[in-house]
């Protein structure tokens, strides 16, 4: 790959990236201000389109070369404190929803997706949240603040009831009081199984926002985050998972957060990977 290659998710020339006829909108939120133990999720959306640039562009399972629907690479949101980034997300999401784009967000904390997640419950009808996740991210509060990224599916809570979280196995006892166990896929409990599935992406509504901490996968394959946890979903287990909700449901917009990159690349890629996979699935529907 020559050094020339511009600076854009998949490393796109114009005629793929520029904003008017992009149907793909990328936005970066470099924000990592309450990360509770590793650092650096604020480095994670840069890593994720610096791997993006590597990968090939031609989907195999969907048959299909999404990149010619437009991916356009926005300037990053930057905010400096937490209840601002999400004033700054959800005010410039909305703007792109209503430019007729379809919005992909890429993190940084977990805090970030609330800006996302509230724009898309504004703008759009019968949503639910599908949650992928180690953590349940239920906390009223955490060390003193409501907006850490221990919180954002309590904040997310107050704005929709209708939130499937899958591939948790992390919380504190607090949290139990915030959730509806009917609506939670632990991660013992569907490891290396298929048959729940079809049940999560029943239940939700015709509407799909989706939010994926990547410490939602294992160890293993994703050691790159803030707050790893074993035991978690496999690559082929995710991937079933948005596969069928793709095919069952209309995704209005989905972000990828969490993401702590090192020296070992191969996570970063599989970020951008997973980016890029799910978007072949949303519209090769």
């Amino acid at each position: 790959m020559k050094n020339k290659t511009p600076n854009n998710f998949c490393g796109l020339p114009a005629k793929y990236s520029n904003y008017k006829d992009s149907k793909i909108a990328i936005l970066p939120v470099p924000f990592d201000k309450t990360g509770s133990w590793l650092k650096g999720s604020d480095k994670g959306p840069q890593a994720i389109i610096n791997s993006s640039k590597y990968m090939e562009l031609y989907d195999i399972e969907t048959n299909s070369e999404v990149y010619k629907q437009g991916l356009h690479t926005l300037k990053a949101v930057t905010s400096d404190t937490s209840k601002k980034m999400v004033a700054n997300v959800c005010r410039e999401t909305k703007r792109l929803i209503n430019d007729g784009k379809f919005v992909v967000t890429l993190g940084g904390e977990h805090t970030v997706s609330l800006g996302a997640i509230m724009a898309h419950a504004g703008l759009f009808s019968n949503i639910s949240i599908l949650h992928l996740d180690a953590h349940s991210d239920r906390r009223d509060a955490y060390e003193g603040s409501r907006y850490s990224h221990a919180c954002v599916m309590a904040r997310a809570g107050e704005i929709t009831e209708e939130i499937i979280s899958a591939g948790i196995r992390s919380m504190d006892s607090s949290e139990l009081k915030n959730m509806d166990r009917r609506r939670i896929f632990f991660a013992s409990d569907i490891c290396q199984r298929r048959d729940w599935i079809s049940k999560a992406a029943g239940m939700l509504s015709e509407n799909v926002y989706i939010t994926i901490d990547i410490d939602v996968l294992d160890p293993s394959i994703m050691p790159s985050t803030g707050t790893p946890e074993p035991g978690g979903l496999g690559w082929y287990e995710v991937l079933a998972l948005l596969k069928s909700v793709s095919s069952k449901k209309r995704i209005v917009g989905f972000d990828v957060v969490e993401l702590l990159p090192s020296e070992n690349k191969a996570p970063d890629f599989l970020a951008a990977k997973l980016t890029y996979k799910l978007l072949s699935y949303i519209f090769n529907r």
